[in-house]
């Protein structure tokens, strides 16, 4: 019911807001330069009244603790010069009063210890101060022909230190808007009374781009490196889990083949009893045929979980499940690939056939993943394959290599899970064994596995 009809309103939802966006952009497009002028300028007003959030200190995440103390130090000490030296500059050398100056010192110098959670709210302190500053300097002195003007010495330093807080914090628009009002200001000041000013805020504009420029650049940098190792991160967790998933979906399929076996063999004889087995009571012959519809119902369900676990264009594998027989041809595939492999059983395995599938498979995966390993990261490495019965209660397995040969070896056995530690775990899990892995002394790997023989129903689920 809701299908069409939430597929036609889809539909024109989709379509309708696809006009005013494109609208949108056509007049962004072929917006006048006014218009565009007026609109940048009022972003770069709200950026100069829009701080980040939220006011963490500055270098807040650094794991070190003297470099997370490092800004509020520097801001004091900056503040513990800077605020006498201008008032004493102020009063000797231009003229201003001592309460005057003491007042202006203590505004352009304390708003630097703000700056190191507050930058930009620091800075709209400072830079008003400064140009109250240079319009008091104005006024009280007699003549300015030999000062600095219309930015003090000291209001330099503290700026530029200011700036470099607000660059390790703020955004670039805001950077570009503290760039433009301080240099639209010194501009100003500079025109308005030429023979006053000497320079210093050509100065003042050139150091403050440098600043902002390099510490903006390099705070973006960090905060690049920064995503990048918290997403490289992410996706090694989810490739692990990844892994192990497709693992868990392989031993399902392989599972399904191992019970289905049971599963047919069940079926043909509760199938064939009447005729096998004569004088067979009626109830008997229901009882067979009712444990042969029952089978064929769970063979056809584990059919369909199968193809659920499955993922899309995988083939059903049709060939039968290999087991500790075909352990030999993997040690022979593995000496062609150019590893010199030995391979023991010992007599009392052949007193444990037939295995439990299950443990068989496991048995061979195992080994087909520790030698696949040993080919991929340890080529040319000697390699010891052992298997044993542990008094005919449990299949113990050894894979043990030597360090890698420096001669390269193009590896040729290609048939693993190709999930390394994590298909072994899985499959000593999968029979309640265990598993010892480890490197060695001498720079070689050691695979130790023991496998319990019991049946899978008998298994732990967990």
């Amino acid at each position: 019911m809701s299908g069409p009809s939430s597929a036609a309103a889809g539909e024109a939802a989709g379509a309708s807001p696809a006009g005013p966006s494109s609208a949108g952009a056509s007049s962004t497009a072929h917006e006048s330069l006014p218009k565009a002028a007026r609109r940048q300028a009022g972003g770069l007003a709200r950026a100069l009244v829009t701080p980040s959030y939220p006011a963490t200190p500055l270098f807040a995440q650094s794991p070190r603790n003297w470099l997370r103390r490092v800004p509020y130090g520097v801001a004091m000490i900056l503040t513990t010069i800077l605020v006498p030296t201008t008032a004493q500059l102020l009063s000797h050398d231009y003229g201003v009063g001592g309460g005057v100056a003491t007042l202006l010192g203590i505004v352009q110098g304390t708003p630097l210890l703000l700056s190191v959670t507050r930058p930009l709210q620091a800075w709209w302190i400072v830079f008003l101060a400064d140009l109250v500053c240079a319009l008091v300097v104005l006024g009280t002195a007699d003549h300015l022909e030999n000062r600095v003007w219309p930015w003090l010495p000291g209001a330099i330093i503290g700026y530029l230190f200011l700036l470099l807080a607000l660059a390790l914090r703020e955004p670039r628009r805001t950077l570009v808007a503290v760039w433009l009002v301080t240099g639209t200001a010194g501009l100003a000041l500079g025109m308005a009374f030429p023979d006053k000013s000497n320079g210093s805020n050509v100065v003042l504009f050139v150091l403050s781009g440098v600043v902002l420029l390099v510490a903006g650049a390099l705070r973006e940098r960090g905060d690049a490196q920064r995503r990048l190792a918290e997403q490289e991160t992410i996706s090694e967790a989810e490739r692990a889990h990844r892994t192990l998933l497709e693992e868990r979906t392989r031993i399902a399929r392989e599972l399904h083949d191992v019970v289905a076996h049971h599963m047919s063999v069940i079926t043909v004889q509760a199938d064939s009893a009447p005729y096998r087995i004569g004088g067979l009571p009626s109830e008997a012959e229901r009882e067979f045929s009712t444990i042969a519809a029952t089978a064929r119902e769970s063979l056809a369900e584990m059919r369909r979980l199968l193809g659920v676990l499955r993922s899309e264009g995988t083939r059903g594998e049709r060939a039968p499940q290999p087991g500790l027989r075909q352990v030999p041809q993997l040690v022979e595939a593995t000496v062609r690939a150019g590893i010199p492999t030995t391979l023991t059983i010992a007599d009392d395995v052949a007193e444990l056939e037939p295995l439990p599938q299950a443990v068989g498979l496991s048995a061979y995966r195992i080994v087909q993943e520790a030698l696949a390993n040993v080919v991929r990261h340890a080529p040319g490495a000697a390699t010891r394959v052992a298997i044993s019965a542990e008094g005919g209660s449990a299949l113990t397995l050894l894979v043990v290599n030597g360090p890698p040969d420096s001669a390269p070896t193009k590896p040729l056995e290609t048939s693993g899970t190709g999930h390394g530690l994590v298909g072994m775990v899985e499959r000593v899990r999968l029979v309640g064994g265990m598993l010892d892995t480890g490197p060695l002394p001498d720079g070689g790997f050691r695979v130790a596995a023991r496998l319990p023989l019991v049946d899978l129903e008998e298994t732990s689920p967990s």
